[in-house]
């Protein structure tokens, strides 16, 4: 089951935090640099994803649901991008 396109639209700024945390955890320069603040930055918009979550109520498709329920960020963005 894919998403129609309202529904893409209504999960565009979950996937903007989901690549965002992607991004944070693909940056090793910033971790090799600072760890303690490149952990911070991990763990700000991993709160931040679970913030949205938690906004969007029981309305979310159940395998969306699944893959955020269970921190599968990837399965999730990979999800909302299909």
């Amino acid at each position: 089951m894919s998403l129609s396109p309202e529904e893409k639209t209504r999960f565009q700024p979950l996937a903007v935090l989901l690549r965002r945390r992607l991004e944070v955890i693909a940056d090793h320069g910033f971790r090799d640099r600072d760890p303690e603040a490149h952990l911070a930055a991990l763990k700000a918009v991993s709160e931040e994803i679970v913030a949205h979550q938690a906004s969007l109520g029981n309305d979310v498709p159940p395998r969306l649901a699944h893959f955020l329920e269970g921190c599968s960020y990837d399965k999730a963005l990979a999800f909302i991008e299909q």
